[in-house]
């Protein structure tokens, strides 16, 4: 892969003291941005990285202690109160005299603000949507692009780094991080308690905010209620908004069983973390619980369908991935209408996801990236 004339030959940049890492995108975007934190930190440990976000993702990075400021834009601002927020936010954030600014996605407005910082070295992307417009004078360097749905999104944040010629060093510095504070340990711990929860327990996070990542109701019932059969408590986890919870109400329907528990639209984030820190086992569709699953190292049964597969799987954990476009034609993930209701999992069969929860609690070694 050839990179863009400002990286090639460029002299490798001085050690950096304090970095903004500007990553604008959804809650998951975010968590997989953290092997850029986690490498630079590895690399220039008194260095100072604050991170750049919007308001609703901060609690991604909350717990996390090697983020020394969490800097956010309130997209719920209208009005003069937006222009004037913005103009303030530029203001503060001049005013830490940052080393390297890194913008980790295509927007313009966060291009913007890392030019306007003036930092000695700014880093963005080299979008081939953004050639031929100013987009690459706003930068000291470009890193490359890779072909769609050939490179982990981990791995494209972490070409940026590789443009400031800072080493990756060993895999194990590339894992996601979402830090889990003792209070949100001691909150689950309640109410497992209360709800009867003792010794290992299962979750299963059903929903996504794109319905067409999600699986057909009754079949995701029949998962649940074979694996309470067995004797595993099942724990399910969704978001509040109203169309998650009435997922979870729809599946709950077809389940009968003590040991299936709702924790839908009851957890935050950051309680959400504590629960999947602690289970054993994560089922769920291609969304940001399942990439916390991963982040956490937990066995994974993950539902994909008009996805970009190399690009989302479960980063760097024990995973068995169910593609529906192994059970029938499926959509290119390019010409998908993120509006609809239609359900593209529904082809996946119920035995398939059995299959592979029982693979995983018997411990047996499934697909792991360990050599990203």
């Amino acid at each position: 892969m050839s990179l863009p004339p400002q990286v090639q030959g460029a002299p490798s940049p001085a050690i950096p003291e304090r970095v903004l890492l500007i990553k604008l995108r959804h809650h998951g975007d975010i968590l997989l941005s953290t092997p850029v934190l986690n490498a630079l930190k590895t690399n220039f440990p008194d260095c100072r990285v604050d991170y750049l976000v919007y308001a609703e993702t901060v609690p991604m990075l909350s717990r996390n202690r090697d983020v020394h400021a969490i800097w956010r834009i309130d997209r719920a601002l209208h009005g003069w109160r937006k222009p004037a927020h913005m103009l303030c936010l530029w203001w503060r954030l001049r005013r830490e005299r940052y080393d390297w600014v890194i913008h980790l996605s295509d927007q313009f407005n966060g291009a913007l603000i890392a030019h306007g910082l003036r930092a000695r070295e700014v880093v963005g992307f080299d979008y081939p949507k953004r050639r031929g417009t100013r987009w690459a004078s706003l930068f000291t360097r470009l890193a490359p692009i890779a072909q769609s749905n050939t490179l982990h999104t981990v791995e494209q944040n972490l070409l940026a780094l590789e443009a400031l010629d800072v080493p990756l060093g060993d895999p194990a510095t590339r894992r996601c991080t979402m830090a889990v504070a003792r209070e949100d340990r001691t909150a689950i711990a309640d109410i497992l308690g209360e709800l009867g929860v003792r010794g290992d327990y299962l979750v299963v996070h059903p929903s996504s905010r794109w319905f067409f990542k999600c699986w057909d109701d009754r079949r995701f019932a029949e998962v649940i209620q074979h694996l309470a059969n067995e004797g595993w408590h099942v724990i399910l986890s969704a978001g509040p908004a109203a169309e998650e919870l009435e997922l979870v109400a729809s599946i709950l329907r077809h389940v009968d069983s003590p040991r299936v528990h709702s924790l839908a639209g009851r957890l935050s984030l950051t309680t959400l973390a504590a629960l999947i820190e602690g289970s054993r086992l994560f089922i769920g569709v291609d969304s940001v619980p399942m990439h916390m699953a991963a982040a956490f190292g937990k066995d994974t049964v993950a539902l994909f369908g008009p996805s970009k597969i190399h690009e989302w799987h479960p980063w760097l954990t024990n995973y068995i991935l169910i593609d529906a476009a192994d059970y029938g034609p499926l959509i290119d993930p390019d010409a998908v209408d993120t509006s609809t209701r239609e359900r593209y999992l529904a082809a996946i069969p119920t035995q398939a996801v059995l299959d592979a929860a029982h693979r995983l609690l018997d411990g047996e070694p499934t697909r792991q990236e360990t050599q990203p």
